[in-house]
């Protein structure tokens, strides 16, 4: 665990250090003891448990939590329903969240993600940093990303320079705008991947947000919300657009606002439900100010998640910026702290987080 090396942390650092380093006041620092009558008294309405959770310590009874950075992350490339794995920078920031998750004395009962390694594998090592490895993991190809088409595979600042940068915005992130469809003969077409063998007549051709979320909508109704009816709390690991989808639907955000909401790697997003299932107002009665929509709370801290949503948007769409900012200097210097807060992963862990065996060279 992080113990008293969180403190050393600078504050400026990129990623979930810098969630970490930030949040001095909150739920990464402080442990949330659970106070049922306060928390009666706060929330006028209480959601009926019919099944013990294991979540005893904290109000909170469900969170969101992006995947780790992927290889395409890291090169800046649109990803899609390709299955890129987690790389080695991209299993520290899994493990990082997970000791996040850890110090707010948040417990889950179960856990949903997609059918995208660097999604499960950011579950595994989350599940290991909590210690809750126990818990059922339910996989599912409505949490994948979304199909971004004939993108797939491209750098996302070149295509910038080629359609504009408020076209590839409205790709990105509108409402109802899909973009280009992918062809038949794509080389990363996911008919070729036997997880889909089952989809092959319903694989799309490309995805907006609207597709994404008549996808995502069917899962939370069928699966999430009867476990949050039983009274469980329940863990989300995902993709960006997915995640929008979904908590577009929770938070009731505007089509026509949603282009404007951007999440960031591996920093839990947690959530107090009312017992219809909507947002409670965080304890400030404000909304987030990392993105200005939201009602849960960022673990790492609003100002952390702030200044790496603003790295993202620069790392997209700043084209003065010719290197990549995921692979430059500020990297090394970010790496070398996230190293120092999580410690050195045991064998276990190296196992687990590998990607071709190589870890038995390493141990």
């Amino acid at each position: 665990m992080l113990s008293s090396n969180i403190a050393k942390l600078p504050i400026r650092l990129r990623g979930s250090a810098a969630a970490m380093a930030s949040a001095r006041n909150d739920v990464t620092t402080q442990p949330l003891h659970y106070d049922v009558e306060k928390s009666k008294r706060m929330n006028n309405s209480e959601t009926v448990r019919k099944y013990t959770s294991l979540n005893s310590e904290t109000p909170f009874n469900l969170c969101f939590l992006r995947h780790g950075q992927s290889t395409w992350n890291r090169d800046n490339r649109f990803i899609g329903w390709t299955d890129t794995p987690l790389t080695e920078d991209g299993v520290l920031e899994a493990r990082v969240a997970g000791q996040m998750l850890a110090r707010s004395d948040m417990k889950f009962d179960e856990v949903h993600t997609s059918l995208l390694r660097r999604s499960i594998r950011t579950t595994n090592l989350v599940l290991m940093e909590m210690g809750q490895e126990y818990i059922p993991v339910h996989k599912h190809w409505r949490l994948n990303e979304r199909h971004y088409g004939d993108l797939v595979g491209k750098n996302k600042k070149e295509v910038v320079k080629a359609h504009g940068k408020e076209q590839v915005r409205r790709w990105r992130r509108s409402w109802d705008e899909p973009p280009p469809p992918m062809k038949d003969n794509h080389e990363h077409h996911p008919a070729m991947d036997p997880r889909y063998r089952n989809l092959f007549d319903n694989i799309p051709k490309c995805e907006s947000l609207k597709c994404t979320l008549k996808r995502s909508k069917e899962y939370w109704e069928t699966k999430i919300i009867p476990s949050l009816q039983s009274g469980r709390t329940v863990l989300i690991v995902g993709h960006e657009n997915n995640l929008r989808s979904l908590i577009m639907n929770l938070e009731g955000i505007a089509e026509d606002d949603i282009i404007n909401l951007c999440l960031p790697r591996a920093v839990p997003l947690a959530y107090r439900l009312d017992k219809n299932f909507k947002p409670l107002d965080r304890p400030d009665g404000k909304l987030d100010e990392a993105t200005g929509f939201l009602r849960g709370e960022w673990l790492g801290g609003d100002e952390a998640v702030k200044e790496i949503l603003d790295r993202d948007n620069k790392q997209v769409y700043d084209t003065s910026i010719e290197t990549n900012l995921e692979t430059g200097p500020e990297k090394d210097k970010w790496r070398k702290w996230m190293e120092f807060a999580a410690g050195p992963p045991n064998a276990e862990m190296k196992a687990k987080s590998s990607t071709s065996g190589d870890f038995i060279n390493k141990i």
